[in-house]
């Protein structure tokens, strides 16, 4: 029975779906698949890692004239997160005409053989074509870049996607897309706070940033939900359930990046996919990293404040933000206040968080001509997968000397942190390789690398040190140097 005050409600394809008696802990996955018995999406891996599970959500873009489209793994997504989006499958990409564009290219081109894979790469190629007007080369192997495909190789899917954009003709989306924007928009038209209680357990979505605030004071050992990226897998995973779940989706205030000549002050709920179109302008070392930041997938559902508050020592972000001394905004209740982000991490998954305060923005400072950033990531795969050891690296130069230096490591210790003994070594030299090799034999004054299933503490040790050096070659923009091991006294 709902005794709540809201419905979770949302489209699946043109049909209004309300849900009021489901478990907020409910996937969209098990939701397509025990509920509804919509078996074209596939589970592989339920952590968000193959793709096969791959839908499409449409939501209404700023301004709300029109639909922006968004891949998304249907595993690692609770029910919550449809609210007020429009969520397509593969079942609804054919029409009355026949298959859609999307499909019929795979099967002209080959594209699928065990086939489990395909109801994902289908998903993937639909969105891309409704966010593109032409095929870019780079862009569409970045859209697939989070599915896997295991018997069929990517050639075929690649020159799938090349037929797809012969095609020009609309499909049914388009022209039902204005129907789609009123039929979301009176969903959106209360403001009111969405609550669902269930026996299974409490979901709230507030509207605005004091009902949040309000929220978690009310309900501190609730989880605060945002992408679910991360917090999904203590359920598919962990078989955990959560008693109350309080989503950010719906506090616009904490999505939103305020430009100013100091800082870019980007919310707690901005999308990682949304910061780097932004970071990558102010930094342009970032792009590749960004690249390499999971899949598109989880890149357009992960946010910047459930990277940091998961306190993961091989979060892409947290290396990064330490190196550029970015400063967090804490809220809880009415009370804010700053914290550098280089107190933030305590020990492992522990934080700097008090009861019932969460992140509710990052100050990220801008650039300076003097200044170069320079980021790294190793990994067992070169897309969508976890780091094994990352590093960032800032400097300020001024009249050819390091006056100023931040390095940080992910993945070394059970916290990202800085190296401040390799800072010192570089911090006020010249910026040449005698400093960065003093500076890779201080990495093990500064930390005792860990070991796990992803690697030994040893080979952490020599890759932090030739990362190290790397920079030094990249920053210099010595070509003719060689990256390699280098064993100092």
């Amino acid at each position: 029975m709902l005794l709540g005050k809201k419905l979770i409600a949302f489209l699946l394809n043109d049909e209004l779906k309300q849900l009021s008696d489901t478990d907020p802990n409910l996937t969209v996955l098990e939701y397509l698949r025990d509920d509804l018995s919509m078996t074209g999406t596939k589970e592989g891996c339920a952590s968000g890692d193959c793709g096969a599970c791959t839908v499409v959500t449409a939501e209404l873009a700023p301004g709300g004239e029109r639909l922006q489209y968004q891949t998304s793994n249907s595993c690692i997504a609770l029910v919550g997160s449809l609210h007020g989006k429009q969520l397509l499958t593969v079942e609804h990409l054919r029409s009355r005409k026949g298959l859609h564009i999307a499909q019929s290219c795979m099967v002209d081109s080959h594209g699928s053989q065990c086939g489990f894979c395909t109801p994902g790469f289908v998903m993937s190629l639909f969105c891309y074509r409704k966010n593109n007007m032409e095929l870019d080369p780079e862009t569409i192997k970045e859209a697939l870049g989070g599915n896997l495909c295991r018997c069929t190789g990517y050639k075929p899917i690649l020159d799938g996607a090349k037929k797809m954009f012969l095609d020009k003709s609309q499909d049914q989306f388009d022209s039902r897309e204005p129907r789609t924007i009123r039929a979301l928009s009176e969903i959106l038209q209360s403001k009111e706070e969405i609550t669902l209680v269930t026996q299974a357990g409490r979901f709230f979505s507030p509207g605005t940033s004091d009902e949040l605030a309000n929220l978690f004071c009310k309900y501190p050992s609730a989880r605060l939900v945002a992408g679910t990226t991360d917090l999904a897998l203590e359920i598919t995973q962990s078989l955990s359930s959560f008693d109350s779940l309080i989503s950010v989706d719906g506090v616009e205030e904490i999505k939103t990046i305020v430009d100013s000549e100091e800082f870019l002050s980007v919310g707690a709920g901005v999308s990682i996919e949304e910061l780097s179109s932004k970071l990558v302008g102010v930094y342009p070392a970032l792009k590749e990293v960004f690249m390499r930041f999971g899949s598109l997938q989880v890149r357009n559902k992960a946010t910047i404040g459930g990277n940091l508050g998961t306190a993961s020592p091989i979060g892409d972000m947290a290396p990064i933000l330490l190196a550029l001394d970015a400063v967090l905004i804490l809220r809880r209740g009415d009370v804010k206040r700053r914290l550098s982000i280089s107190e933030f991490f305590i020990s492992y998954k522990e934080t700097a968080l008090e009861a019932s305060e969460y992140i509710e923005r990052v100050l990220i400072p801008r650039k300076t001509d003097c200044e170069e950033l320079r980021v790294y990531k190793i990994s067992k795969r070169l897309e969508d997968d976890i780091s094994t050891c990352s590093l960032a690296i800032w400097l300020r130069i001024e009249d050819e000397l390091i006056s100023d230096v931040r390095i940080a490591f992910g993945g070394l210790s059970e916290i990202p942190k800085r190296a401040a003994t390799c800072e010192d070594c570089l911090r006020g030299g010249n910026l040449d390789e005698h400093q960065f090799m003093r500076a890779m034999v201080a990495v093990e004054d500064d930390f005792t690398p860990i070991s796990d299933f992803r690697a030994s503490s040893s080979y952490r040790l020599s890759v932090s040190k030739n990362l190290l050096w790397g920079s030094d070659l990249d920053i210099n923009g010595d070509g003719l140097r060689k990256l390699r091991i280098t064993e100092i006294d």
